[in-house]
Formats: C-alpha cells, structure tokens, sequence
C-alpha cells in the first residue's frame, strides 16, 4: 500500500474545510441582527452604532415621502420617533401605509437617521375569527375598519 498521493489530498481537504467555514462563519455574521426599540436607538452608544439593527415600530400618519426607489418616513415607538431612508433594492411591501406596523432592518447612521436595507410592513389583520362551540364551527366576520 502506497501512501505518496496521500499528502496532496489532505492539504486539498483541509483548504475545502478551511474555505468552508469561513464561508459559514462569514454568512452567520452578515445575518445577525440586534432587536432594539425606537428609544433604545435614540441612546444607542457609539460602539454600538455600526452593529446591523433590527427597529419595530409604527410609520407616523403623513410622514412617508417616497423617493425615487426608496420612501423616507418616521417610525414612532415608545413617544419617540426615528427618521428611517430606505434604498433597499427590494420594492417597498403593498402594505406599507400610514399607520401601518413596520420592521426596518440596517444601522443608525452618525446623523440619527436611521439607514434600512429592508423593510416589512406587518399587515393589519382584516378579518376577526368566531368559534361558535355549540355548532364547533369558525366564522370570519370583516370588521369595520379595512383598507
């Protein structure tokens, strides 16, 4: 039994393993995202500012400015406000509006703006379900204030 190829083969396996878990690693870190309140980032101390954030909140009623590809808003959450720019090259949810829950992910720049990548409107919920347990059925009745 001959072992002289055996060298080259392992130094290529160790450089396929190598390269794959810095891939693994390196995509792991891309993904991660901080959950913070709209008041937490208004006192977001300077080591934390370039950490990828994610922000909920509410869009503030006749904030939203749309421009170009992207839409400029207010995003209100504990009686505080966050001015977000979205340039994402995702187009802006359908059911974006004034109002509407919103979750912005991207970082807080020097500025105060809040600069997202993506943005998901949460839809408001249209219908409201009733269990009738005598006849074990659910009924969906639309309520009153819809789109």
């Amino acid at each position: 039994m001959s072992f002289k190829g055996n060298g080259k083969f392992v130094a290529g396996f160790t450089v396929i393993v190598l390269a794959l878990g810095y891939l693994a690693f390196s995509g792991y870190e891309e993904s991660k995202a901080y959950y913070r309140t709209v008041a937490e980032v208004k006192v977001l101390p300077d080591d934390e500012r370039h950490l990828r954030l994610k922000v909920n909140g509410n869009v503030e009623e006749g904030s939203i400015r749309f421009v170009g590809d992207g839409v400029d808003f207010l995003l209100i959450g504990d009686d505080q406000s966050l001015p977000v720019e979205y340039r994402g090259s995702d187009p802006v949810p359908d059911t974006f509006r004034d109002g509407s829950e919103a979750i912005v992910t991207g970082n807080i720049r020097d500025d105060g703006v809040f600069e997202a990548k993506k943005i998901q409107a949460k839809c408001a919920s249209k219908y409201e379900a009733t269990y009738d347990s005598e006849a074990h059925t659910i009924t969906t009745v639309e309520e009153a204030d819809t789109y």
